[in-house]
């Protein structure tokens, strides 16, 4: 029988309205779970990370889920909070000085420059030359130059530290969220890979575990570096005696985790040592500032590939871009999203030529992780 044209009249306004109602819900939904957005990526990303971890210790725990989940949670509240407890007491201790600095800024004199300045290859004479103009300003005209810096730091000082209250908000929050998915792993993940086989199939289920695989490489290949970056500067830092050690080690993971390197906050300590007659300890601290810097051109690609067989020219720009898009969580989200970009277009291309998959691509393959069934969790959560 004939569809009448105020039946299909009626179709489209049910679709239409249908498809409205989804809109609504689904934005609603965002708007709703936006405050805790942040968090929910953050316990994602530790989760997918240190989800090895976890199984690790609960193995070792005579298999108690409850207290391996205790266990994991205790140490992430102490990375998380450990490291915010010292900065929070180092701005504390740092502002009287800062107040100081601000009240004996008219008195304020620059030495002349060492000899040793003008003797460095290639940039010597110029920082000299600018470092002997400074010297001879007066202090009228050095305060006057130097105030504008100043009240930037305050003001960014200031910012800092009244945003610390919603810095532990927030942390408390990934800690909670960790906690739930470290106790609900397996069915959090069989739920993202049902929706994503509702999605696309088995090509779909073989995604979430590719998007894990490519949190973990990042993990083990970004962090981990980082971490031991920062731990040798640390070492040196504190064993040189170069002061405010533990707020420059603070500066350098920082530093390390967004690629740009410790050279940028250890230079300085090492012209520091050499200014104040400290030679010896200056070189040293070259050579753990040099070890350091370099450290990661062969450790970053071995702690990759074993986090996942991906490939470096996914991970860097994955890297680089997500933490230009997203800032620090972009580490983990712009490796995700070319890993799985590039390999659905290479998929999509094979299959419409009607080839298999290349050889040396790291091509979807769903079958090991249907074969593990719905029960068992996969590799990437």
């Amino acid at each position: 029988m004939p569809v009448t044209e105020p039946a299909a009249q009626r179709d489209l306004a049910r679709i239409t309205l249908s498809i409205l109602g989804i809109g609504v819900l689904i934005v609603g939904s965002f708007r709703v779970l936006l405050p805790f957005l942040g968090a929910l990526l953050w316990a994602t990303m530790i989760v997918v990370a240190t989800w090895p971890l976890m199984r690790r210790a609960q193995a070792r725990l005579g298999g108690h889920r409850g207290v391996a989940v205790a266990v994991m949670t205790v140490v992430l509240l102490l990375v998380l909070f450990v490291p915010l407890y010292l900065a929070l007491a180092t701005l504390i201790e740092q502002s009287g000085r800062v107040a100081d600095l601000a009240r004996t800024m008219p008195e304020l004199r620059v030495p002349p420059p060492p000899a040793w300045v003008d003797a460095l290859p290639l940039v010597g004479h110029k920082a000299a030359a600018r470092w002997d103009a400074l010297a001879a300003l007066s202090q009228e005209e050095l305060a006057r130059r130097v105030a504008p810096y100043l009240g930037t730091a305050l003001t960014w000082f200031a910012a800092k530290a009244g945003g610390f209250a919603s810095l532990v908000i927030h942390f408390l929050l990934t800690v909670v969220i960790s906690a739930i998915l470290f106790a609900k792993g397996e069915g959090a993940a069989e739920a993202l890979r049902r929706f994503f086989r509702r999605l696309a199939g088995e090509r779909g289920e073989a995604i979430v575990e590719l998007s894990g695989k490519a949190i973990r490489a990042v993990a083990l290949g970004i962090v981990v570096t980082a971490a031991v970056q920062t731990a040798l500067a640390g070492i040196g830092l504190v064993a040189l005696g170069v002061p405010f050690a533990g707020l420059i080690t603070a500066v350098v993971l920082v530093f390390c985790i967004a690629q740009v390197g410790p050279l940028l906050p250890l230079v300085p300590c090492v012209i520091w040592l050499y200014a104040t007659g400290s030679p010896g300890r200056g070189t040293v601290l070259l050579v753990i500032t040099i070890v350091t810097q370099t450290i990661d051109n062969v450790l970053r690609p071995v702690l990759i590939k074993r986090g996942a067989d991906l490939s470096l020219l996914l991970i860097f720009p994955g890297v680089i871009g997500g933490l230009l898009w997203l800032g620090v969580i972009g580490l983990f989200v712009g490796p995700v999203i070319l890993a799985v970009t590039v390999n659905l277009l290479q998929s999509w291309i094979s299959s419409g030529l009607g080839e298999a998959m290349p050889t040396g691509a790291p091509a979807i393959d769903a079958g090991p992780a249907v074969a593990r069934g719905a029960g068992k969790i996969t590799s990437s959560v």
